[in-house]
């Protein structure tokens, strides 16, 4: 496995710049740098069936559709044990930077290849950066008709950890799906950028609720009260209520698709975090001066009666 980059993670307002930022990653000689000259129209990065010809980062500025755009075209990303030069470490390094620093992740696959751990691994990484996700299936046109279903369904059960990304199949050479890439790129950009207010975000956690009940933990139902916008990109959901601590990984899922689908959170993951409320009056006080529930005094008062009728009775 790939260990992360320290590399500080893309902030969450809008570019001053105004561009979208890209990363472009996989592994070696899948048709990144092709792809890149096909987005922008015009042969700007070096192409060659030499697996390895990018080795550093490059950042390629271009406007479609009325957006602007930075492509960031990474070295391919090999197994450990490939990595065999200080060269080759730092490509590695500048790739996982590349992640942390863009908007969005675009991951190539050649279509003739399986997606393998390799591939597994980077996309974790960029799932634990929070990263709007999308794969790029290239080389399409190389698959026979007759083979295309039964690799579609195998690309789908190897992603299945990130149900969220969407697959485009593309041929970056002849350009064939490239148009749509670039639609998916700005709704994703604009999915994990997006703001929602704190009534709309309410409304659809109450509706949810009515949907599917929270469980009951220790007897008691969990409550929701509200929520709000913690963050973006990835977006950021804190949900506050009594017992939230509580809230199993089933109902947190449950909860981050609803937003998903309400607020069209597309390619993005959607982060839910969930807050127990505090009494603010009882914060500084002593537990002592606190008191107890009724329940709870009748069960301290019952464990006291038991206690003094165990005891063996005094000798006059």
């Amino acid at each position: 496995m790939l260990a992360a980059s320290e590399a500080p993670p893309a902030e969450d307002r809008e570019p001053e710049d105004g561009r979208i930022r890209i990363a472009v990653i996989g592994r070696p000689n899948v048709g990144k740098s092709t792809l890149i000259n096909r987005l922008i129209g015009e042969e700007r990065v070096m192409t060659s069936d030499i697996a390895g010809t990018t080795r550093d980062s490059i950042l390629v500025p271009f406007e479609r559709d009325g957006r602007l755009f930075t492509l960031i075209d990474t070295a391919g990303v090999r197994r450990r044990g490939r990595i065999d030069d200080h060269v080759e470490h730092l490509s590695v390094s500048k790739t996982l930077q590349a992640i942390a620093e863009a908007h969005v992740v675009v991951m190539v696959v050649d279509a003739q290849d399986s997606i393998g751990e390799q591939d597994a691994s980077v996309l974790g990484l960029a799932l634990n950066r929070g990263r709007a996700l999308i794969l790029a299936v290239n080389k399409w046109d190389n698959i026979p008709m007759e083979q295309r279903e039964e690799i579609r369904r195998l690309l789908t059960l190897k992603i299945n950890f990130v149900p969220f990304a969407p697959l485009h199949f593309v041929s970056a050479r002849h350009g064939t799906g490239v148009g749509d890439l670039t639609h998916s790129m700005i709704r994703a950009y604009e999915a994990a950028m997006r703001q929602m207010k704190t009534p709309e975000l309410t409304r659809v956690m109450e509706a949810a609720m009515v949907q599917h009940q929270p469980p009951i933990v220790r007897g008691r139902r969990i409550r929701l009260r509200y929520a709000h916008q913690g963050g973006r990109n990835p977006p950021r959901i804190v949900v506050h209520g009594s017992q939230a601590a509580h809230v199993p990984e089933s109902y947190k899922r449950y909860l981050a698709n609803v937003f998903r689908e309400r607020f069209d959170l597309f390619a993005t993951p959607v982060s839910v975090e969930f807050r127990s409320d505090v009494n603010p009056f009882l914060k500084d006080k002593p537990k002592e001066k606190r008191g107890l529930k009724t329940s709870q005094k009748e069960r301290r008062d019952r464990r006291i009666r038991k206690d003094r009728a165990k005891r063996p009775a005094k000798k006059k």
